[in-house]
């Protein structure tokens, strides 16, 4: 019988000792209190309700957002011996009941419910005649209506302290700015909580943004070298999911769509596939990925501007959960910008909304044009502490190059005035450059001051000084208009010749350079190859005979112990950092019999 947190700890996860506030955080809970935590993916938040609903009398109630995901929660949590269950529309009837009886018998440790399941009466009827012992509010973020992920099914959650206002709660998120978590006490009712807010840096995830020039070979170069890696790539739009997924399938890549539009079975299939096989890459919408328990997803890709950091912080977060090496790579170029313009000027949202949801683009388009180190920037967002120097981003490992661009801003500037503010970026440059075309003649622009005065400069480099104009906010974009670029007051001091202006050359670098440093710690030594391919082979059968994705029966990380120590023996066994009694007891002799046959092959 475990009596402490830290004997459940040892034995049904397999881990010596608890990290960051994860003791004080089960502690208070355990004592009846509520908390507010606020946790960085990969950080060990579900041991902060799974513990204490096993210490605490009765079932610990889990809300979760995605129904899709709650089956291989359930599955991580019957494999290490804890009692689990969901209750969702993917039961039949006659499972429902078993689950419900079960539940009422005080058979089950945790019970994973979707917010709208959770507030149904006949639900809230069930749970009166159960003993709780906690509810636990994951992705707490959703409930915020000035948050990057809103569910308005989060909203009827306040009905959980007003029912049960005794059983003690708990919020949990990866992802909330100072904001965000006011608004998640004020709308739960947690005013009395305790809060626990750990650091936001997930040092082992490597930062890389990039100018959009040709986004696919950018992405294959990118590739390079990961073909047995799993990952993910966020595209903006369904077209350029499904676009992307069959292009990459075609360079040989194992690569699914996944999107909205898609069926509900054509999603759980491709989720199931990710999350079972090895070197799987989805490309998805940001539809996909919350509270997704894949720990080795080695990079994020970006093809196209997340609209705030909240969601950049979010959906990078998906990699390297682990603790292993991993990349969070994006491309970007103006047109995104112009594209999220638009999106949020044609939403029927309130004007304060949208003026929240712009300083949130901004923001989002800082991190991408900074010339320091990306991650000081992206963990200031959240009022967190940070290096002056994190050594692992692109910004601190190839410093960016800057040029004085006063007289090119003069130049564009100039142009965009004198043809009248009216035309795009296309128009723009061809007036700078000097071509000579049926519009440039229509409209007479052949006789401007500015027409041919770009020509020393490329049309690449115009486009990027553009760019970094808007971003800068010497620059609009019409973006209810036809995408005309506008003059803002601030340029007019660039103009006047009062202020310089330095901007970051834009390299189209080749970026296998840039993530040599971020493999080192995932690569298996050549000599201890073999070994290493039979104990994920073991494992693989495993997950195939109890029907679970492979890293439920052990992480990488446990696996890449078990290399180095080469435990032969059930007591050197539960050494390794992952083993607990269960997972022993269940498959720990068929490692100990691959490691001693490894052994006795190369005496």
């Amino acid at each position: 019988m475990q009596n402490t947190p830290l004997d459940i700890l040892k034995e049904i996860y397999g881990y010596d000792s608890f990290r960051g506030h994860q003791a004080d955080i089960i502690d208070a809970v355990v004592a009846g209190s509520d908390a507010l935590v606020l946790m960085p993916t990969g950080g060990g938040k579900s041991l902060c309700y799974q513990i204490p609903s096993l210490l605490r009398n009765g079932v610990g109630i889990i809300i979760s957002p995605l129904i899709a995901l709650m089956q291989d929660q359930v599955d991580a949590m019957q494999q290490v011996g804890v009692h689990a269950a969901f209750l969702n529309s993917t039961l039949s009837f006659s499972e429902q009941q078993l689950i419900e009886q079960q539940l009422r018998d005080g058979q089950l440790d945790l019970l994973y419910l979707a917010p709208e399941r959770l507030i149904q009466q006949s639900t809230l009827q069930l749970l009166h005649q159960c003993e709780l012992a906690l509810f636990a509010i994951d992705e707490a973020h959703c409930v915020s209506q000035w948050g990057h992920d809103f569910r308005s099914d989060y909203l009827s959650l306040n009905i959980l302290n007003d029912q049960f206002p005794s059983v003690p709660r708990v919020a949990l998120t990866a992802t909330a700015d100072q904001r965000t978590r006011e608004e998640i006490i004020q709308r739960l009712q947690l005013v009395g909580a305790q809060s626990f807010v750990s650091g936001f840096d997930r040092s082992n995830i490597r930062y890389a943004i990039a100018n959009k020039t040709s986004a696919k070979k950018q992405l294959l170069a990118f590739l390079q070298g990961r073909k047995e890696q799993a990952g993910i790539v966020y595209c903006l739009s369904r077209k350029k999911v499904e676009g992307t997924a069959a292009w990459l399938s075609g360079q040989g890549f194992t690569a699914l769509p996944y999107h909205a539009g898609l069926s509900a079975e054509m999603r759980a299939y491709h989720q199931s596939r990710f999350l079972r096989e090895d070197g799987v890459i989805i490309v998805a919408t940001i539809a996909f990925g919350m509270g997704i328990d894949k720990p080795d997803v080695r990079f994020v890709a970006h093809l196209d501007l997340p609209k705030s950091i909240e969601a950049y912080y979010q959906e990078t977060g998906r990699a390297g959960r682990d603790g292993q090496s991993a990349e969070a790579w994006m491309v970007y170029g103006l047109q995104d910008v112009v594209r999220l313009q638009q999106m949020q000027a044609g939403s029927n949202a309130s004007e304060q909304f949208k003026r929240s949801e712009r300083h949130k683009l901004d923001a989002m388009l800082g991190l991408c044009e900074v010339t320091g180190c990306r991650r000081q920037v992206l963990l200031n967002y959240f009022d967190d502490e940070a290096p002056d120097h994190c050594g692992n981003c692109d910004n601190c490992q190839i410093p960016p190059e800057t040029w004085d661009a006063t007289e090119a801003a003069q130049k564009v500037l100039s142009c965009i005035y004198r043809t009248g503010q009216r035309f795009g970026v296309v128009h723009v440059l061809d007036v700078l450059l000097g071509k000579d075309n049926e519009k440039i003649r229509q409209f007479g622009h052949q006789q401007l001051s500015t027409y041919g005065i770009g020509k020393t400069i490329s049309e690449a480099q115009w486009r990027s000084v553009i760019r970094q104009l808007v971003v800068r906010g010497l620059l609009r974009v019409d973006v209810e208009g036809f995408g005309a670029l506008q003059l803002t007051d601030q340029c007019r001091s660039i103009l006047k010749g009062e202020k310089s202006l330095s901007l970051r050359k834009d390299i189209v670098d080749a970026p296998n350079k840039l993530t040599k440093k971020s493999t080192r710690k995932t690569a298996v030594m050549p000599e201890d190859q073999t070994l290493w391919d039979e104990l994920r082979a073991c494992r693989k059968q495993l997950a195939d005979e109890f029907n679970v994705p492979p890293y439920v029966i052990f992480h990488d990380a446990t696996l890449k112990e078990m290399l180095e120590h080469r435990p032969m023996s059930r007591m050197d066994m539960l050494t390794i950092t992952g083993v607990g009694q269960s997972k022993l007891d269940k498959y720990g002799n068929e490692f100990i019999d691959v490691i001693c046959s490894h052994a006795e092959a190369n005496v």
